[in-house]
């Protein structure tokens, strides 16, 4: 339908059997890490999103960047797990990280127009980050002193950890808001994907712990917010539609017309918040600790959830076990300092 010039196929036997089915056609197969890399390096490519599942998008975002190509990142991993290599690359290099995550976007399009004659992880001009105060020679009024980053609370907002004993997947995989693959709506429900985006919004926006706070917003109406130094608090609105973000990154933060389901404030009524439950959803606090302590810690908490993930989707444990999983990875790891990507 789209006669792309190239398609990378993870697993070389399903390469294998694609190249036989679409022979006729002028496109090339690729396959594996390698062919991962040949599409993030494709010449005619000025733009790279990312958006390949876990930490398999590591190497192929670094590849592109070091070609020199702007990246619109919907893969946490790769931030979470090696973001002080990334953003370290992408100064170097003069790339810009562009968020399609929705939360971020929504980050980004608030910080649009707040001015700063600053480079961070090589976003340019008309974009103010950085810690609240502790910048030299940024203008009073345009820092950030707090992300507020909102989340739906998934599908079992409100329940009791009694309650979330005998989940099952498909109760899991029921998502109140948004449509997503298996993995990253499972870590929705374990409030895991949030952790993940602190620890994305952290390096992205180079702020502190202390300066994110998450926020249960249940109708995923509010995609987040920002509150600057002055007191000043801007959010981005909008339907649970991610064509937004996309066409938002694709375009390096330019408005273009999208069609689509506008917001009917009148019908919708009220926008509600809550604090989130962290003694009952602890992916959200063990992501935290895990990115407090830094070094490879993050790359163990995010290893150990992909591992008990695919077992909880294959029905080899029950959903309270993830955290369990997560939590004796992270007690007997012993953290490198600063890991490379090896």
């Amino acid at each position: 339908e789209f006669s792309p010039e190239l398609s990378c196929v993870w697993d070389e036997e399903k390469a294998k059997e694609l190249r036989v089915k679409v022979q006729d056609l002028p496109v090339k197969i690729v396959s594996g890490m390698d062919g991962l890399i040949e599409a993030a390096l494709e010449p005619s490519a000025q733009i790279v999103v990312t958006a390949v599942v876990g930490m398999i998008g590591i190497r192929p975002t670094i590849a592109a960047m070091e070609a020199g190509k702007d990246i619109a990142l919907a893969n946490k991993e790769t931030l979470v797990t090696a973001g002080h290599l990334i953003m370290d690359l992408a100064k170097r290099k003069g790339v810009r990280i562009l968020p399609v995550d929705s939360e971020h976007s929504a980050i980004f399009q608030c910080l649009h127009g707040e001015r700063s004659d600053r480079l961070y992880g090589g976003w340019t001009d008309d974009v103010s980050l950085g810690r609240a105060g502790q910048d030299e020679g940024q203008t009073a009024g345009n820092t950030i002193a707090k992300i507020l980053l909102t989340a739906s609370g998934g599908p079992f907002r409100g329940r009791t950890k009694e309650q979330l004993k005998n989940v099952q997947l498909e109760d899991a995989l029921k998502h109140p808001n948004w449509a997503m693959g298996q993995k990253i709506t499972i870590d929705s429900s374990t409030m895991v994907n949030k952790g993940l985006e602190v620890m994305e919004a952290r390096w992205l926006f180079d702020v502190g712990f202390d300066q994110i706070q998450v926020v249960i917003q249940p109708q995923s109406i509010i995609h987040s917010m920002v509150e600057f130094e002055d007191g000043a608090v801007l959010a981005q609105l909008g339907t649970p539609d991610m064509k937004l973000p996309i066409q938002y990154a694709l375009y390096g933060g330019e408005r273009r017309y999208l069609p689509g389901e506008r917001l009917d404030f009148a019908k919708l009524g009220s926008i509600t918040f809550e604090e989130p439950d962290m003694d009952t959803f602890k992916g959200l606090p063990l992501a935290m600790e895990a990115s407090k302590k830094g070094g490879s810690m993050p790359t163990v908490f995010n290893a150990a959830n992909e591992k008990a993930v695919g077992m909880f989707l294959n029905r080899k444990i029950g959903f309270l076990d993830i955290y369990s999983i997560i939590e004796e990875a992270m007690v007997r790891h012993k953290v490198i300092k600063n890991p490379d990507v090896d």
